[in-house]
């Protein structure tokens, strides 16, 4: 979180919190209210401002107030950067990572030193080819779609650094697995 936002905690403790008004959606685009916003000074400001509580539900920091957002699957989403690295919607590049995972609906998933994040689908193709099978061949679609069914098939994601095991996973268990809340709600009032 950017200094600026911490003082303004520390000057103003107690501003309400904001829920249902912003969200990140499935390639990595903040939007206000469903809107897309399109501003790079906003969206810049919002990714050096984002950051989880202690139960794992993600905001935004903006100045005092605290804007939770609504996850339209990870709080983290993935693309191919400068140079074939892969970097966050925020604009950081992963440094390691210690899963890949392959939901039911042929989504990729890359568990990071951040947390879950979904590779983007425009980024996904090339991602996808670089599955290999223990001979090293490119995974052909018939291997995915058992991963996709939930078999193990000896599949390794390698790109750039990463030789990763793939593994298939339910897309309804990413959130409980990964500690996150994909849409926070304020706490019930304790009248």
């Amino acid at each position: 979180m950017a200094d600026p936002a911490i003082a303004a905690l520390a000057r103003w403790p107690n501003v309400p919190h904001v829920y249902g008004w912003l969200s990140l959606d499935r390639r990595g685009q903040w939007r206000l209210q469903g809107s897309p916003i399109t501003n790079p000074h906003i969206t810049e400001f919002i990714g050096r401002n984002y950051a989880s509580d202690e139960h794992g539900a993600w905001f935004f920091q903006n100045g005092p107030q605290r804007v939770y957002v609504k996850l339209d699957y990870t709080p983290w989403i993935l693309r191919i950067g400068e140079q074939q690295m892969l970097t966050t919607h925020t604009g950081q590049a992963i440094q390691a990572a210690s899963a890949a995972l392959l939901d039911e609906s042929g989504n990729l998933l890359i568990a990071f030193e951040r947390g879950i994040s979904l590779v983007e689908d425009h980024d996904l193709p090339a991602l996808l080819d670089a599955l290999h099978d223990p001979a090293g061949k490119t995974a052909g679609e018939e291997a995915l779609v058992f991963v996709m069914s939930r078999e193990r098939v000896p599949l390794t994601l390698d790109w750039q650094a990463l030789h990763l095991p793939l593994a298939p996973v339910r897309s309804s268990d990413i959130p409980a697995r990964f500690g996150f809340i994909a849409d926070p709600q304020p706490a019930p009032d304790p009248k």
